[in-house]
């Protein structure tokens, strides 16, 4: 087994390349749209096809980040890139009680440090603007209606982690694009309603870098992002669990 060094510092990878192309293209986004008057006040896209047009866009930045971290990561750590996984595997014992606390730091610092590289690159836009890509429940969304939505979305994210990376009958080779896919999928749906983090490292990255650089402070909503996600993770470990033991 590669040792437990090695593996952190591929979370860490792994989770900066998610959040910084993942985010990056929500930032990106927001600042070609600046200056826009959008119809509503729910609907903050571009184009023809308006919001859902650009969080199609968004989703696909963000699963083709998890396929390519998957196919490249998935030998060595397991490419959890993902508190909710990292915690939902350990909570079925699929993943060693020592070795949580390692992924997890490894994984919110890599997604820190990838939302300060976005903010050096793109500069001071990237923070005033694009708010670092930083996830917040939109217009008429109440805190639990919030959770509610990410711990049903990480819940679907989680079966398809599940059944095709954990189950070792899943067909080989699949992983990365069904649960890149997976992710888009969630994306497109979610993203004008929570901003579809299903991830606490990739809520924390921008939410850190607005706090330090000086954008909007976001951190009263830190809570749907851990709640939501390891619920519907843990919720989602259990429940493939339950349905794939044989019986006798």
């Amino acid at each position: 087994m590669v040792s437990l060094m090695k593996r952190s510092v591929a979370e860490l990878i792994g989770t900066f390349i998610l959040v910084f192309f993942g985010t990056g293209a929500a930032i990106i986004t927001l600042m070609i749209s600046k200056g826009q008057t959008p119809p509503n006040s729910f609907n903050i896209g571009i184009g023809m096809l308006g919001g859902l047009g650009d969080w199609l866009a968004i989703g696909l930045a963000f699963g083709f980040a998890i396929a390519a971290c998957i196919y490249g990561f998935g030998k060595i750590s397991g490419c959890h890139i993902n508190p909710a996984v990292t915690i939902a595997l350990w909570s079925v014992k699929k993943f060693p009680s020592r070795d949580v606390a390692p992924y997890v730091v490894a994984q919110l610092i890599g997604a820190a440090l990838a939302s300060f590289t976005l903010a050096y690159i793109i500069g001071m836009g990237a923070v005033t603007t694009g708010g670092l890509g930083a996830t917040a429940p939109f217009e008429g969304i109440g805190y639990f209606q919030a959770i509610l939505a990410e711990t049903i979305g990480t819940f679907l994210l989680m079966l398809a982690i599940m059944g095709v990376a954990v189950d070792r009958e899943a067909p080989p080779g699949f992983a990365g694009l069904i649960i890149g896919l997976t992710v888009a999928g969630v994306i497109t749906t979610l993203g004008n309603i929570t901003g579809a983090s299903l991830n606490p490292a990739r809520t924390f990255g921008p939410y850190l870098g607005d706090l330090v650089l000086g954008g909007t402070n976001f951190w009263v909503f830190f809570p749907i992002y851990i709640i939501g996600p390891i619920v519907g993770a843990v919720l989602a470990a259990f429940v493939y669990n339950y349905l794939s033991e044989e019986t006798v």
